[in-house]
């Protein structure tokens, strides 16, 4: 197993960090539990395999997930780093902070956590909750009591507000010291500010790194972008994710032993991608959308459409199929935005607005008809 420095936080963590909200489950009088004997033998065999990172939340598999993986850590707590995380929605009076800290720990069976996340907070959740309610303070003085170890945050925003969540934090004296945002192949959105938590000394984790499963299925990405033979995709995303030299783990949701197994081989292996092949990657991947047959940038100039035609959205289910080979994904695509009433191309008012506003050029309304008839 490759370990890594962790931020400033001294810890030194396995490239592959263990997500626990896809514990295998099963149904008992009408009630979704955790399979423990098979979640006990992959927190195991996961934990022999040296991987040091576990990372819940309290409303995964059910509610479930807490109790489960306390379970699971409980003859190797002391040797391995324990992450949860805290609701804001929950926090509507004074000591809320607390009282959920504390149920959370009750449900891991353990006096402590080595991180404790601000869950899944945006720009608006970290002014008026966070630094409204002064939940840093409830959070340094859990740290000072020996409650948690570490204070870290999960994001779902703008990455432009990760660097107003980092800075305001410091500034308020209690400092962020790890960060959870996604991360992957296909999404490198949040790849700047990751350079920028590096640069602050927080430690870094990705979550989604094989795009919430898009990167799993087969496909020849690998020899699109290097000429080389192929790479398994799963690999690729995963070793493109730990290519990054300011990305310190990849969390990986695992839902059964193969997985895991797998998990641990690929974070095992000498042959891991250099800084240098990382950044190759990343530039073949744009150069391969450029020589996409439908070149859409995903500007949103053509937004918003006065007839609702979501067409960024659109061209980029296109992208998947056309690019990375992704088509069954892309099919899936198409079919929930039409479930969910996404306007088509019948529903065009044909006034041109769209490509009018195309800085590429496009011929946005025969585009529309061609990538509709492709996944219908």
């Amino acid at each position: 197993m490759l370990y890594r420095d962790f931020g400033k936080t001294g810890e030194k963590i396995s490239a592959i960090g263990f997500g626990c909200m896809r514990f295998p489950e099963l149904e008992i009088d009408g009630k979704k539990v955790v399979d423990t004997e098979k979640t006990d033998e992959m927190i195991r065999a996961a934990y022999e395999g040296g991987i040091n990172y576990f990372d819940t939340a309290p409303y995964y598999c059910n509610s479930n997930s807490e109790a489960a993986l306390g379970r699971g850590v409980k003859a190797f707590r002391e040797k391995v780093l324990l992450s949860s995380k805290f609701p804001t929605e929950v926090a509507k009076k004074p000591g809320d902070f607390r009282r959920q800290l504390e149920t959370t720990l009750t449900r891991l069976d353990t006096p402590y956590l080595d991180f404790y996340h601000f869950w899944g907070i945006s720009k608006d959740k970290f002014d008026n909750i966070i630094m409204a309610q002064n939940l840093l303070e409830d959070a340094r003085k859990a740290k000072e009591e020996g409650l948690i170890r570490h204070i870290s945050f999960s994001f779902h925003d703008s990455p432009s507000s990760i660097k107003h969540i980092i800075d305001c934090s410091e500034a308020a004296g209690v400092p962020m010291e790890s960060m959870l945002v996604q991360y992957n192949l296909l999404d490198r959105s949040n790849e700047e500010m990751l350079a920028y938590a590096h640069e602050k000394g927080l430690g870094t984790v990705a979550m989604g790194p094989v795009g919430g499963g898009r990167l799993a299925a087969p496909t020849q990405l690998y020899s699109k972008l290097t000429g080389k033979d192929s790479l398994p995709t799963y690999e690729l995303a995963f070793k493109f994710c730990l290519g990054n030299p300011n990305l310190s783990c990849a969390l990986s949701g695992m839902q059964t032993l193969d997985m895991v197994q797998k998990n641990m081989a690929i974070a095992s292996a000498d042959t891991g991608f250099s800084e240098e092949e990382w950044k190759i990657l990343g530039e073949s991947m744009e150069q391969l959308k450029k020589f996409s047959e439908l070149y859409c940038t995903g500007c949103k100039y053509c937004q918003p459409c006065p007839a609702g035609i979501e067409i960024p959205r659109i061209f980029n289910m296109f992208t998947y199929h056309n690019v990375y080979g992704l088509t069954d994904h892309a099919k899936y695509m198409f079919n929930d935005y039409c479930k969910n009433d996404g306007k088509l191309s019948d529903a065009c008012l044909n006034c041109g607005f769209c490509e009018r506003k195309c800085p590429q050029h496009l011929k946005i309304r025969e585009e529309l008809k061609k990538v509709e008839a492709l996944f219908r």
